[in-house]
């Protein structure tokens, strides 16, 4: 037996098959043979003496014979036409194979997947709880994860040159005004006070500072006994100048060694500067005024064309980088994302309300779009019965319904031999003789 087409349904082993077809041949068989011994009967019966219970075998018979008939014309002409006859309304699902689609295709739709099943189902699976099994599985994860991090050249490269550039030069100003703006910024600049990265901007700028003194400390110097003299007079200049100035630096110097060194944490140069940025921080967060001027400052400063330069420097940057990590198999994009779908699945394994609340977004979503996904699963289910083959869809939706169809035949030929002859065991003791 060939095996079925691509677009045969139900595809089935070759054995499953020849099993189906010997069991539709046998009960077929014993359909048939007990048809036959009803005709049998009844021509027997007229060959036996005249009475009362010949009578009643001749009447069993004949409706028994009626009865599998009837019923052997019913079944074939579900499948095909009875004795080749082109009799109307019959081979229904050859026919009507178009018709049966659309029919089962609005039931699988309206019956099926309605709003009240699709809740019930969703509420079974728990797809919270599957995906956080997915989650968890690092192998599983892991294809998913180098996807991902595949498709972020991809996604930068869709923007046009320049546009990333413009579109953040538009957006930051917006961000960066009003109070949210300047509160969030205060939290974010407060996070890294409280984590002592102040200092670290601190010791910066004082090693800067210095480095700058230090080249240029005869050219101070020299400023600053012009200045003595200037104030004091040439007498006192030329006596007090030089010593003035070389004080001046030194202990400018011996302030920012101080305050640079490791005993220097309760210096009072940084114990200002800390006093200060924390008194900044409560003025950004309180001070109405305060913000509005931090505000219109980043504004101005994110309008500025060297900020859009650094900008487009940076996308092109990051684009080129991106472009490299997400070659590597494992690289940091791959890592990145791995650990943020690990991290999801650890939050969804510790927190009950995450996975309730994951359950109704997905619910919601689903539910949402539930009208059209039906409109769709109608059509789809008409269109894959109506590609069926003919021959193929009829063959084997008999294989599986044959065998209780011919039990139909079966049951209406004992049914009609038994009710023919209670029917004439009634009408005899009701009118006496019956002609038949």
């Amino acid at each position: 037996m060939q095996a079925p087409s691509g677009n045969a349904p139900f595809p089935l082993a070759e054995a499953t098959e020849d099993a189906l077809r010997r069991r539709l041949r046998r009960h077929r068989a014993l359909a048939t043979g007990l048809l036959g011994g009803m005709a049998a009967v009844t021509l027997g019966a007229y060959a036996l003496p005249p009475g009362w219970w010949t009578e009643l075998l001749q009447a069993s018979a004949k409706a028994g014979l009626v009865g599998g008939l009837a019923d052997w014309f019913a079944v074939t002409a579900l499948f095909r036409r009875p004795l080749g006859l082109p009799i109307p309304h019959t081979a229904i699902v050859p026919r009507q194979k178009e018709r049966l689609g659309a029919a089962l295709g609005r039931f699988v739709a309206d019956h099926v997947f309605t709003e009240a099943e699709v809740s019930r189902l969703l509420g079974r699976l728990d797809l919270a709880t599957v995906i956080r099994g997915f989650l968890a599985d690092e192998a599983a994860t892991r294809p998913a994860a180098r996807a991902m991090a595949a498709s972020v050249p991809r996604l930068l490269g869709s923007v046009q040159e320049g546009r990333a550039s413009r579109m953040v030069l538009r957006l930051l100003p917006r961000l960066a005004d009003g109070a949210t703006a300047t509160r969030v910024l205060a939290q974010t600049l407060r996070i890294l006070v409280e984590g002592g990265r102040h200092r670290d901007v601190f010791d910066l700028a004082l090693r800067e500072i210095r480095d700058v003194l230090r080249d240029k400390e005869q050219s101070l110097r020299e400023g600053v006994e012009r200045r003595v003299r200037e104030q004091g007079g040439s007498v006192v200049g030329w006596v007090a100048g030089a010593y003035v100035a070389r004080r001046v630096v030194t202990a400018v110097n011996e302030a920012l060694d101080e305050a640079m060194s490791e005993e220097g944490g309760e210096n009072s140069l940084r114990a200002a500067f800390d006093e200060w940025v924390m008194r900044e921080l409560d003025r950004l967060e309180h001070d109405p005024q305060r913000a509005a001027q931090i505000g219109a400052a980043l504004r101005s400063a994110l309008r500025h064309e060297a900020v859009a330069a650094w900008l487009d420097d940076a996308w092109h940057r990051l684009r080129w980088a991106a472009e490299l990590d997400a070659a590597k198999p494992d690289g940091r994009l791959a890592g990145l994302a791995q650990a943020a779908l690990a991290n999801a699945g650890s939050v969804l394994a510790e927190d009950p309300n995450a996975r309730a609340r994951l359950n109704a977004a997905l619910e919601r979503m689903l539910l949402a779009l539930l009208p059209t996904a039906r409109a769709r699963l109608s059509s789809f289910v008409a269109g894959v019965v109506g590609n069926w083959d003919t021959a193929t869809v009829t063959e084997r939706i008999e294989l599986r319904v044959g065998r209780d169809l011919q039990y139909v035949r079966i049951n209406g030929t004992l049914v009609g031999f038994l009710a023919g002859g209670a029917l004439f065991a009634i009408l005899s003791a009701i009118f006496g003789d019956v002609a038949h």
